[in-house]
C-alpha cells in the first residue's frame, strides 16, 4: 500500500509532470530495481526504485517502506536520467 502527501504530489506533478498515482505503478514492474539512498536516510530509510509504468515511462521513485505495516510513502518521482536508464537496462542499478 502506498501513501503520499497531497501537496507534495501536486508540487511533483508541476515540477516533473509525474503524479504519485503513476509512480506507484513502478512497483508492479517485475524488472524494477531498488537501492538504499544512504545519503538521505538519516531519520528513516529512503530508497530509489527505478521501473516502468503503464504509459511506458521509466521513472525513478524516492520512497520509504515500513516492512512491519507493509506501507510505503512516495516522496518524489521523475523520469529516469540517461545514466539511470542505462543502469536499469544493464541490470546495474
Amino acid at each position: 500500500m502506498w501513501t503520499w502527501n497531497v501537496r507534495k504530489n501536486a508540487a511533483n506533478r508541476h515540477l516533473h509532470q509525474t503524479s504519485f498515482q503513476e509512480a506507484q505503478e513502478v512497483f508492479d514492474d517485475p524488472l524494477r530495481a531498488t537501492r538504499l539512498d544512504s545519503e538521505h536516510s538519516r531519520y528513516e530509510q529512503r530508497y530509489h526504485t527505478v521501473g516502468t509504468t503503464r504509459p511506458g515511462r521509466l521513472l525513478l521513485v524516492v520512497h520509504t517502506w515500513n516492512e512491519a505495516n507493509e506501507i510505503g510513502r512516495i516522496i518524489s518521482a521523475r523520469e529516469a536520467t540517461a545514466s539511470e536508464r542505462n543502469a536499469y537496462e544493464l541490470g546495474e542499478f
